[in-house]
C-alpha cells in the first residue's frame, strides 16, 4: 500500500508494521502535507515489486491501476487535518483510522461495529490470492479475533482483473442489499476447480445469487445492473486508490498496511499490536 494523491502514507513493507493510534473520533483531513507525497511514490513502486507470480492474467489491467496510483501520488499532496500542538504523524494516524466506516448493519462487514481493530480488505473476486485469504486465512481470523469481539473485517471493492471483476463486484453488491453478500463471496471463492469463468458471466452470477439464498432474484438483477451498485463500488475503489492500493488483496489493520495474503501469522500480529495500542 502506498499514500494517497489526498492522504497521508502507511510506510510500506512486506510484513505489518505498526503505527501509534488513538481512541479519538477521527477527523477528516484539510492541511496539505508535502512529505506525504514522496512516500505514496516510494510505497506504491514497492507494492508493485510484492506483487506474486502469476498476475500476469490482469492483461496488464493491474499494472495500470498501479500506474494510476503513482501518477495521482505524484501529482497532489496529502492533506491533514493537525489540531494545535499535534504532529503530523498523529494527523496522518488519525486519517487511517477514519477510513474504517464501522457502520452498524453494514452487509459488507463482518463483527462488532465498535471492536478495537478493524481490517479493511480491498479485494477483486477473480484475485487466486484474494482467494486463498478468504479460504484459509479469514476463517482463522474470525474464530480467534472476531468471535472474541477484538477484530471487526469491512470489504472494499477493488476489482482490477477486467470486465468479469467488475461484474462480480456488482453482483456482490446485490447479495448484500439481501443480507447473503458473506454467502455470495464464500461461492465466489470456492476452490477454482469448483468455478470456472461462466460463473462470473452474468447468467453464473445469477445462478450463484439463487445458491447462496439470494431471495429476490428479479430485485437482484435490477441491483446488479443499478447505478447505485456502480457508485458504490467505485466509491470503494477511489478509497483504494486514495490509500494506494495498486494490486489485491491488500490490507489495513487499524494504521497497518499488508500487502499480498500474507501467512495467517503476520494478521495476527498486526490485529494483537493495533488491540494493544488501542487500550492505551
Amino acid at each position: 500500500m502506498n499514500a494517497s494523491p489526498s492522504s497521508p502514507a502507511p510506510r510500506a513493507s512486506a510484513s505489518p508494521s505498526s503505527l501509534s493510534s488513538s481512541s479519538r473520533r477521527p477527523r477528516r483531513p484539510r492541511r496539505a502535507v508535502t512529505a506525504a507525497t514522496a512516500l505514496a511514490v516510494a510505497v506504491s513502486l514497492a507494492t508493485l515489486a510484492l506483487l506474486p507470480d502469476g498476475s500476469d492474467e490482469s492483461d496488464g489491467v493491474a499494472d495500470g491501476v498501479a500506474e494510476e496510483a503513482v501518477d495521482g501520488a505524484a501529482e497532489e499532496v496529502a492533506t491533514v487535518d493537525e489540531a494545535p500542538g499535534e504532529s503530523v504523524e498523529d494527523a496522518q494516524v488519525q486519517w487511517l483510522l477514519a477510513l474504517a466506516r464501522r457502520e452498524p448493519g453494514d452487509p459488507m462487514a463482518v463483527g462488532r461495529h465498535d471492536a478495537p481493530v478493524v481490517l479493511i480488505e480491498y479485494s477483486d473476486f477473480r484475485c487466486p490470492f484474494c482467494g486463498h485469504f478468504a479460504r484459509e486465512t479469514k476463517p482463522e481470523l474470525l474464530a480467534e479475533h472476531v468471535e472474541t469481539g477484538v477484530l471487526r473485517i469491512e470489504w472494499r471493492h477493488f476489482p482490477i482483473l477486467g470486465d468479469q471483476s467488475d461484474r462480480a463486484a456488482l453482483a456482490s453488491w446485490a447479495a448484500g442489499r439481501q443480507d447473503r453478500f458473506w454467502e455470495f463471496h464464500d461461492l465466489l471463492f470456492a476452490p477454482s476447480e469448483e468455478r470456472g469463468s461462466d460463473d462470473l458471466a452474468d447468467a453464473g452470477l445469477i445462478a450463484l445469487a439463487e445458491e447462496a439464498g439470494v431471495p429476490d432474484l428479479e430485485r437482484f438483477r435490477e441491483d446488479m445492473d443499478s447505478t447505485e451498485a456502480e457508485e458504490a463500488v467505485a466509491r470503494d475503489r477511489a478509497e483504494g486508490l486514495r490509500l494506494g492500493v495498486s494490486s489485491t488483496p491488500a490490507f489495513l489493520v487499524n494504521t497497518t498496511p499488508i500487502l499480498g495474503a500474507q501467512p495467517t501469522e503476520a494478521f495476527t500480529k498486526a490485529i494483537e499490536a493495533a488491540a494493544t495500542e488501542a487500550k492505551r
